[in-house]
């Protein structure tokens, strides 16, 4: 269908993009009753910040609004508090969703100037329809760290706090007692993966018999989760809330976001108060998905049309007869495919301390996903050759062609120009779809931890550095995919888009569920130490397959593997790179 009808689709996925950007934009808005603003300003050493400012229709310099800087946690971005901006935005407070320094569009490098809470509390009480006397600080993970380095500056510059998943005394954020900071409320979910890093405890139900909990909470008994410590009004109250979840789910789910209503509207001037249950913000959730689905689909809709445009028509090709393994061997390369990037998930990322952070790899976990991905391209180029010239690949009639490698025998520059221009056409112009629904909608294509953002010049720089080695890895995957997989029993190009995306994916998926299985049995991940990567490891879910989809794709109607390849890197790289930290501090 989408051969024969690639305008048809494209069209429909602009309907998707669109309407979801439409959706989102509404329910942010609150009916436009709220005004979302992409804004810029600079802290006290000249780094420019970026944010959202949610300002209800109510916040006048006449009738000046309470005011709250939400900050997400890391390698975050200031989107992903938008659930928290929209429900107090809706009840009357003007919102700060800050970019942390490094992140998003922020001047890099992260942890710099306390995370940018300093200079993000500052900006917001410079605004004039904000009552700088009612001021509440909200942030999840190392947001809270950001919020918490905000108070530690200015301590008479708020009026409460309240963080998720964080904790005092990290990173170094100055320890609480029974009086700093002021008013704290904690959200701490009973499965949080930083339990041990926060609070010292194995697991996060067992923070509460914690010394560093009940110091902070000024009692030497079990610190019990719902009950309300000390006094509001002497600054001194303590509550902690503890739903049933898991640390990056307190930001996507409605038992995350309630009791950060609960606390802001209680600890400070309510402008319109709702019950803490009564929330919207997931429509602003489905919106973006819909974007980001319908952006998933442009890419393959815009593709199929170029290639039937006279300019790329010439790419177009028949694969040639399949001449892969079959057979048990082929189940054990499959076995192999699905459990090689398990296996190195964690070691090789570790390896990512010995590029130093620099001008050309600015980026800590991007450094880490690039060697992964180097490492298990140059395994699966090894077994592939091993394959191909020692236990008889080319003898039973493998060649260059039924990898997919072999271009056009004339003119074969010009074949790879255009291949590559094809790609860059097709992921230059979801770029310019999203830059026309952001400017329109104020919203990105996301859902969770998945997200296509913009990119601004410094994030440019790093995915034109990142691009090559992981297209890299991409054109090692065709060829495994459709050369040493690709059998002549592989059937419709729904079934072969099916299994090999299953191939890309069904990897993670499985590691993420040794992690969390024990977790959420009441006990530990398999391997504790690993809880940053594994919650990074949720976006590879999507993304894996994604790309298992793309390359078969192109590949079906190229026959050969370089557009998807090409595509995948384009694409990838740019969704990493801006969504990740910056700890360089590009000048």
């Amino acid at each position: 269908m989408l051969h024969k009808h690639p305008l048809g689709l494209l069209v429909f996925s602009l309907l998707l993009i669109f309407g979801g950007g439409l959706l989102a934009w509404f329910t942010q808005t609150d009916g436009g009753r709220i005004d979302v603003r992409d804004i810029r300003f600079q802290s006290d050493s000249g780094a420019t910040l970026s944010a959202l400012l949610y300002v209800p229709e109510n916040a006048t310099p006449q009738n000046p609004a309470p005011g709250v800087l939400a900050v997400h946690g890391y390698i975050n971005s200031r989107e992903t508090q938008s659930p928290y901006a929209i429900e107090l935005a809706r009840r009357g407070y003007v919102v700060l969703n800050l970019d942390q320094r490094g992140h998003g569009y922020s001047d890099p490098p992260a942890f710099a100037e306390g995370f940018g809470g300093p200079a993000g509390l500052q900006h917001l009480r410079s605004l004039e329809f904000v009552d700088t006397d009612q001021i509440v600080l909200i942030g999840h993970s190392m947001g809270g760290w950001t919020v918490l380095s905000a108070a530690t500056a200015m301590p008479e510059a708020y009026t409460s706090i309240i963080v998720s998943g964080s904790s005092t005394g990290t990173f170094g954020v100055p320890a609480g007692d029974a009086r700093f900071p002021r008013n704290f409320g904690l959200v701490f979910g009973q499965y949080d993966e930083f339990s041990a890093t926060m609070w010292g405890s194995p697991t996060g139900t067992g923070i509460v018999d914690t010394d560093k909990l009940k110091t902070q909470f000024g009692t030497q008994t079990t610190v019990e989760a719902g009950r309300l410590y000390g006094s509001i009004a002497d600054g001194t109250a303590r509550q902690l809330y503890q739903p049933a979840q898991t640390h990056p789910a307190n930001h996507i789910t409605r038992s995350g976001i309630a009791p950060v209503l609960d606390w802001v509207q209680t600890t400070s001037r309510a402008p319109a108060y709702l019950d803490p249950q009564q929330q919207s913000w997931m429509m602003k959730e489905l919106g973006t998905l819909i974007s980001l689905a319908g952006g998933f689909l442009f890419v393959f809709a815009t593709g199929t049309f170029l290639l039937t445009l006279p300019g790329f028509a010439a790419l177009q090709h028949a694969p040639s007869t399949a001449a892969g393994i079959s057979g048990r061997q082929w189940w054990l390369g499959a076995l192999i495919a699905i459990a090689l990037p398990v296996l190195t998930y964690f070691p090789f990322q570790g390896f990512a301390a010995l590029i130093p952070t620099s001008d050309v790899f600015g980026q800590n976990l991007t450094n880490g996903f690039m060697i992964w991905a180097l490492g298990n391209g140059l395994i699966s180029l090894g077994l592939l050759c091993l394959w191909y010239f020692v236990l008889g690949g080319k003898r039973d009639g493998a060649s260059a062609e039924s990898l997919g490698l072999k271009p056009p025998r004339a003119h074969r520059w010009r074949y790879f120009a255009c291949t590559a221009l094809l790609a860059i056409s097709v992921v230059m112009s979801l770029y310019l779809v999203l830059l026309i629904n952001h400017s329109l909608f104020t919203a990105d294509f996301r859902f969770w931890v998945v997200a296509l953002k913009l990119m601004n010049a410094i994030q440019f720089h790093e995915f034109l550095v990142y691009l090559l080695p992981f297209t890299a890895f991409f054109l090692v995957t065709g060829c495994v995919l459709h050369g040493q997989l690709r059998t002549p029993q592989d059937g419709t190009v729904g079934r072969v888009m099916t299994r090999n995306c299953l191939l890309m994916g069904s990897g993670i998926a499985l590691l993420l569920l040794y992690q969390y299985v024990p977790l959420l049995m009441g006990g530990t991940l398999s391997i504790p130490s690993q809880s940053l990567l594994t919650i990074v490891a949720i976006q590879f879910v999507v993304l894996l397959p994604l790309t298992g989809a793309i390359s078969t794709w192109f590949f079906l109607r190229t026959g050969r593997v370089y557009l998807g390849a090409f595509i995948n890197g384009l694409l990838i790289t740019w969704l990493i790179v801006a969504g990740q930290a910056t700890h360089f501090a590009f000048t």
